[in-house]
């Protein structure tokens, strides 16, 4: 049986600068990454001081980039945002300074532009259960109730 590696506090420092200089960390995913490592909680603190000093940990830009990844890329809605922001106990005020970033145009346009995608998928002829086939699919992505209803009226009637 191998036992695993253990680390120094210079070592798992190091091993961190790297992980949140790849890509944007919240402080629970760089947490967990240091419980794996198998070090013990005073180590963590100092560790994730020296991350938050040396500005490789930032909660507000973790929170703007994940904002914006997910909205151009996986297109979800505020409501989907906030949900798995707060999954990562990221704080209220820079889930809302993120989701400020979101132009309500863009945000417009890209709800109208998944819409119109999915219902060209959808092959059901019965109008109502089309209607909540929609409904049901951009509610799952976050988007806000009214204006999902207010969407599927106008493409469906």
């Amino acid at each position: 049986m191998q036992s695993k590696k253990t680390y120094t506090v210079q070592e798992a420092t190091k091993k961190l600068e790297h992980y949140c200089a790849y890509q944007e960390r919240c402080h629970q995913e760089v947490r967990q990454k240091l419980e794996t490592m198998r070090m013990i909680p005073e180590a963590i603190d100092v560790i994730i001081v020296h991350l938050l000093d040396q500005n490789f940990l930032n909660e507000e830009r973790f929170a703007k980039t994940f904002v914006s990844g997910k909205f151009k890329i996986k297109r979800w809605g505020r409501r989907r945002l906030t949900f798995e922001l707060k999954k990562k106990d990221i704080s209220k005020v820079n889930i809302n300074q993120a989701l400020a970033e979101i132009e309500n145009t863009e945000y417009i346009e890209v709800l109208h532009d998944l819409a119109e995608k999915r219902l060209q998928t959808i092959k059901e002829t019965n109008k109502f259960k089309k209607k909540k086939k929609l409904i049901d699919y951009l509610l799952y992505r976050g988007w806000e109730s009214h204006l999902v209803y207010e969407k599927a009226n106008e493409l469906i009637g």
